[in-house]
């Protein structure tokens, strides 16, 4: 068993409000439409997605954790380089040559768990 495994093994339900919280707060400070948190969480079924807004979640999947994960890492990243608060939440949406002219959400938003990943590595690595 993985890390993530054992944790949701242990206390599934605990362990799912904990990061569906974060995660919900995280959207808010970054402003992120109903449809586009959908497609962050990996496009579970919006009835699902309500149901873990309202607090209702006796577990997530695997992916789900992963992709909760690599967004808070993210936003920590950023609340790293980016001390003031409305700065580290405004440079999601702001164009980015490193994207060519794309911002961190638009890329985020392609839907693949791969651009979560992306996103977390180019931000560790302007961490280091």
């Amino acid at each position: 068993m993985t890390q993530v495994e054992d944790v949701l093994a242990q206390t599934p339900g605990q362990t799912a409000k904990v990061a569906l919280s974060t995660f919900f707060n995280i959207m808010t400070a970054w402003k992120i439409k109903v449809k586009d948190q959908i497609i962050l969480l990996g496009q579970p079924l919006e009835s699902t997605y309500y149901n873990w807004k309202k607090g209702k979640a006796a577990s997530i999947s695997r992916d789900t954790l992963e992709r909760i994960s690599l967004i808070i890492g993210i936003y920590k990243d950023l609340r790293i380089l980016f001390p003031i608060e409305s700065q580290a939440n405004a440079w999601v949406h702001k164009d980015n040559e490193r994207f060519n002219g794309n911002s961190a959400i638009s890329l985020m938003l392609k839907g693949q768990y791969t651009h979560l990943i992306d996103m977390r590595r180019y931000l560790d690595d302007q961490v280091a």
